[in-house]
């Protein structure tokens, strides 16, 4: 059996631990309300775009445009959204197996890292970098999707790269988050739209070329799609933060109370030690 003197200390480092962890449950609880806020204030816009435009995609007849068609050449950028902190239980990991565990070939991505946890993690699997955008995974805002949607449009349009995707995770509610791997460039267009395309029967048509239209469409849908991944991710990580801290917050006051009944079975044994070797005394006296 341990010694009262370390199960003393053990204790009392647990109870430093789990103030730690309280604290950092109400920061993450305080951060999650906020962030919850623009989650579902954005929700709402995020999904109206993405419905719209693969809506008006799948009554286009023949369309030819690169966002559509896609290109032979160049790597497949994936914007991968994690956290820049740890202790959030599996919210980093779960995020990052969706490109070390999926169907990509390490050769053939770029990563474009929101979060230097997914950053550090597939930089240590031999994943190419191409920019590490760490800085607005904390607080996200709208021009920052804008200026990486501009980003990886140019690059596509050069040919630098054949398609685009986001990998980050959807926030259902507090204990529930989603992982997501979703592709944004060439768009794709889901089976249920294309069923309703074909149930109207009528074509879409632009009043400008069809060109000119998507060009103005495209990088909306993009930044929006961005944007709403961004937010997503932010109320994610914070609930995931909480139920982590609220789990390790609650591991350590079972250790507390189990080192407290070692702690007192010890000295209840030293004290009836001390009593029996008084009395022997005393009887070795008498």
């Amino acid at each position: 059996m341990a010694s009262m003197r370390d199960i003393k200390r053990r204790k009392g480092s647990i109870q430093s631990t789990q103030q730690i962890t309280k604290a950092m449950k109400l920061v993450s609880t305080v951060k999650l309300q906020r962030a919850r806020q623009n989650a579902e204030r954005s929700r709402d816009y995020f999904t109206g775009m993405y419905e719209t435009v693969t809506s008006i995609l799948a009554k286009t007849a023949g369309m030819r445009h690169p966002y559509l068609n896609g290109s032979s050449t160049g790597k497949k950028a994936i914007v991968v959204m994690t956290s820049n902190r740890g202790l959030a239980g599996g919210y980093n990991s779960n995020v990052v197996k969706l490109i070390t565990r999926g169907d990509f070939r390490r050769d053939e991505v770029v990563i474009y890292a929101v979060g230097k946890k997914g950053r550090d993690a597939l930089a240590r699997a031999d994943y190419e970098i191409a920019e590490d955008l760490s800085e607005i995974a904390e607080e996200p805002a709208y021009p920052d999707a804008m200026r990486l949607s501009g980003e990886l449009l140019a690059a596509f349009s050069r040919g630098e790269i054949s398609g685009i995707y986001l990998a980050y995770t959807k926030f259902k509610n507090t204990v529930t988050h989603v992982p997501v791997l979703m592709r944004l460039l060439p768009v794709e267009i889901p089976e249920d739209a294309r069923t309703r395309a074909e149930s109207a029967g009528a074509p879409m048509n632009f009043e400008m070329e069809d060109e000119e239209a998507l060009n103005l469409l495209i990088p909306k849908y993009i930044t929006s799609l961005i944007y709403g991944g961004l937010v997503e991710a932010a109320a994610s990580e914070n609930g995931a933060r909480m139920q982590a801290m609220d789990s390790a917050t609650g591991n350590a006051e079972e250790m507390i109370s189990s080192l407290s009944l070692q702690y007192n079975r010890a000295r209840q044994s030293s004290i009836t030690q001390e009593l029996t070797e008084i009395i022997a005394g005393a009887n070795a006296i008498t």
